[in-house]
């Protein structure tokens, strides 16, 4: 069914609902963990919409009550937690579970990849909804698109990058198939939970990391430690997810199934909105209130570095992982596809505009 007929069908019972035609409904009452701490405002916003649009449109039958990762203390045991069944939905990452399976990992973003704009096309209409299912289709859980952060800059360092070696041997904070990037140039990696991130990098534990942009990273001030503020190329499109208990999903009514599925949709969509706003109005700000902020882009050898380091790790992945391979085939044939469109669209547009 096209998506904006299911807004309408939801809505219709929304309205049954509370007008008391479905009022011997039995009333349901999930648990969601996220990976993030209580205050990480938009991730966490994504999530309280979400939560509301499906009690509000179930007429308070339906709640999800969430617990932060101040809370369940495991930001990266929520997969985990979702899969036993003691709680019925997280929100998270994808790229956070490389370790556990290599085929979860390109549904939040991949170096070099997609824009947001194109991840959702393809997500929704090029088949990569149907594939992050299969994909987690074994862990006996779906997945779900949670709001996007759009282009994420290349991080923060506490010194200028200026050539490969200054890579090589630093420490740095990045997730997802990035980190794999750069350790094969050197790089020591290591993934850290968002709530202890700026204390690794005043401490001196990282050397680097990257977190979002800068609506959300002014805000953890690491502009105060580390001042070099690198452009993107890792994460040009980072989607978000909502975990689901598949046996858990598979047992609520009808109804309740459509609305959640709607209730993601647009808290999705919407994350990615505020995100775009927060960014833009925060970068506006960082001219005269931190001065000292000294932005960067890596060069071009660093660039082509990165770009055939890429190229090797995809390819070994592919060759060992038949379903990994099948799911960046998809994506790189829908991006060459689609960015011809984006480049009539936006680029060209863009070069003439600024």
């Amino acid at each position: 069914m096209h998506y904006w007929k299911r807004i309408v069908a939801v809505l219709v019972l929304a309205v049954a609902v509370v007008t008391g035609a479905n009022a011997a409904e039995k009333k349901v009452v999930w648990k969601l963990a996220m990976t993030w701490g209580g205050t990480l405002h938009p991730f966490t916003t994504s999530v309280e919409n979400m939560a509301k649009m499906v009690e509000t449109m179930s007429g308070g039958n339906f709640v999800i009550r969430i617990d932060s990762a101040n809370r369940h203390k495991s930001p990266f045991g929520v997969l985990d937690m979702v899969k036993a069944g003691q709680y019925e939905m997280a929100h998270s990452a994808s790229y956070y579970w490389k370790g556990k399976d290599v085929n979860l990992l390109p549904f939040t973003s991949m170096p070099f990849g997609m824009t947001a704009p194109e991840q959702y096309a393809w997500f929704y209409y090029g088949g990569g909804l149907e594939l992050m299912q299969k994909a987690y289709a074994p862990h006996n859980m779906y997945s779900f698109p949670g709001g996007n952060t759009g282009a994420q800059m290349g991080g923060w360092y506490r010194k200028e990058i200026k050539t490969l070696d200054d890579l090589k041997g630093l420490k740095m904070r990045i997730p997802g198939f990035a980190g794999e990037v750069l350790a094969e140039l050197g790089t020591v990696v290591t993934n850290i939970a968002p709530g202890e991130l700026y204390t690794a990098l005043e401490r001196g534990t990282i050397d680097a990391l990257e977190w979002v942009g800068p609506g959300m990273d002014i805000k953890l001030g690491f502009h105060k430690v580390a001042p070099y503020y690198y452009t993107g190329w890792h994460e040009p499109a980072t989607e978000l997810q909502y975990l689901v208990n598949q046996k858990a999903f598979e047992a609520l009514p009808e109804n309740y199934k459509e609305m959640l599925r709607v209730a993601m949709r647009v808290a999705a969509y919407d994350m990615y909105a505020l995100n775009y706003h927060e960014s833009a109005q925060a970068w506006s700000e960082i001219a005269t209130q931190f001065p000292h902020i000294k932005i960067e882009t890596f060069s071009p050898d660093i660039m082509n570095a990165m770009k055939a380091a890429n190229q090797k790790l995809l390819k070994e992945m592919s060759d060992a992982n038949p379903l990994f391979k099948e799911v960046m085939d998809s994506q790189a044939q829908y991006l060459k596809k689609v960015r011809v469109w984006t480049k009539m669209s936006d680029f060209d547009y863009l070069k003439d505009n600024l």
